[in-house]
């Protein structure tokens, strides 16, 4: 089964800006929806962001909205997420898992990363 593959992930202040990237080789991302996911400490994990399969359409939770951008490179199996502005309260390990079609809902993701962690913090 493909194997999705996080990095990007690190320490950044406040207003910092980080470009967390999802490797999925030999996933046509072009049938596969691209959800990010986050998980900080004590909390559930939540979903944010997604990129559809079939035709690229782009979701976001309302606590990202206008900060984070999706996106994806389909000849290199890559989806990206810039994240702009970053708060202190995005401070969480973040992944990204696919799932055949497209999204929302961001439900039903059965292939996932291990995870990159993100630290906001001045």
């Amino acid at each position: 089964q493909v194997q999705l593959v996080e990095s990007g992930g690190g320490l950044v202040q406040p207003g910092g800006s980080l470009t967390l990237s999802c490797a999925a080789p030999g996933l046509p991302l072009n049938y596969y929806a691209i959800g990010w996911f986050r998980q900080a400490p004590g909390k559930e994990r939540e979903g944010v962001s997604c990129i559809s399969g079939f035709d690229g359409s782009t979701y976001y939770v309302d606590s990202i909205k206008g900060r984070f951008t999706i996106s994806r490179d389909n000849a290199k199996n890559t989806v990206y997420l810039q994240m702009n502005s970053l708060k202190l309260e995005d401070t969480a390990v973040y992944y990204c898992a696919a799932r055949w079609g497209n999204c929302p809902p961001i439900l039903g993701f059965d292939r996932w990363g291990q995870g990159t962690q993100v630290t906001v913090s001045s």
